[in-house]
């Protein structure tokens, strides 16, 4: 059965970590992902959350009825120099801890270095996997890493072979729509080979930079190295969802028990209820 999950990050801004459940509930999800939040664990930084958030974030998810399948950290693991590398590690410590305490069997996260620093990037990458993988593994727990648009590696390939290259089942990788340019628009020859190392699938639109003969957005000044994508509603971009989950059920992902799809649109704040009720039922769609 696929777990459809709702990333509450268009919440943020006006409800605090604990109403999460409660607007999970209302908005019909069964699930939601644990994105970087200021009270919990913020973007690049040492998380916040102790033992009386920890033990209230549980009850108020047993009191809604809904479950916490992945956890989103984004911290500098992959960062070319030593010193932000090092906090990244330590604060990747203390979210497994978080997420064995919190029963989270995912984690779901990014490269986060430097298309720049390539070489030095990758390097950074598997130091920081030498420390922090056998804890993931003695816990139990799946690590999925997405190759964010603005990372050491884009294209979806070279990823899944980067983390091929850490020969461990405990690794898998994420598929994020939105994100489908930049890994090459190579979903069929992708997904297949990735298999069971599928580990969750986002599902927001945005539109194909590559058209119009790379002018499909005016950026200054000309020649700049800005990656530009959106999370938009399904259906507003440019992304074949048919396709997509064609391949997800060609692939067997879509049959699998610990399936995931977390709809993570970011364009539509001001009408999010709207929008995640919309994304629920059109990926209900998909999915059936």
């Amino acid at each position: 059965m696929v777990r459809i999950a709702l990333d509450p990050t268009p919440y943020h801004h006006d409800a605090g970590l604990l109403d999460f459940p409660d607007i999970t509930a209302r908005l019909g999800y069964e699930h939601f992902q644990l994105t970087p939040h200021a009270d919990f664990s913020p973007f690049f930084r040492y998380p916040k959350a102790d033992d009386a958030l920890v033990a209230a974030l549980k009850k108020r998810v047993q009191d809604a009825g809904v479950t916490i399948p992945a956890i989103l950290p984004v911290q500098r693991i992959s960062w070319p120099d030593e010193p932000q590398r090092e906090a990244a590690v330590r604060n990747f410590r203390r979210v497994i801890q978080l997420a064995v305490e919190l029963e989270i069997p995912v984690i779901n996260t990014e490269f986060s270095g430097r298309p720049d620093r390539s070489e030095d990037s990758e390097a950074a990458f598997y130091r920081s996997m030498e420390e922090l993988l056998p804890l993931v593994e003695s816990e139990g727990l799946q690590l999925n890493i997405d190759p964010h648009p603005d990372d050491f590696v884009e294209d979806g390939p070279e990823a899944w072979r980067v983390l091929r290259g850490l020969n461990s089942r405990s690794v898998g990788f994420v598929y994020v729509a939105s994100h489908t340019f930049h890994y090459g628009d190579r979903a069929e020859t992708l997904l297949p080979e990735l298999g069971e190392r599928l580990g969750a699938v986002y599902a927001a639109d945005t539109f194909d930079h590559r058209r119009s003969h790379g002018l499909r957005y005016i950026s200054n000044p000309p020649g700049n190295a800005a990656r530009i994508h959106q999370h938009l509603t399904i259906g507003d971009g440019d992304v074949d969802f048919e396709t997509l989950f064609g391949l997800l059920r060609s692939t067997g992902y879509l049959d699998r028990d610990d399936a995931l799809v977390v709809s993570n649109v970011f364009a539509e704040d001001e009408n999010a209820d709207e929008v995640s009720r919309h994304q629920l039922a059109r990926l209900r769609e998909l999915v059936a």
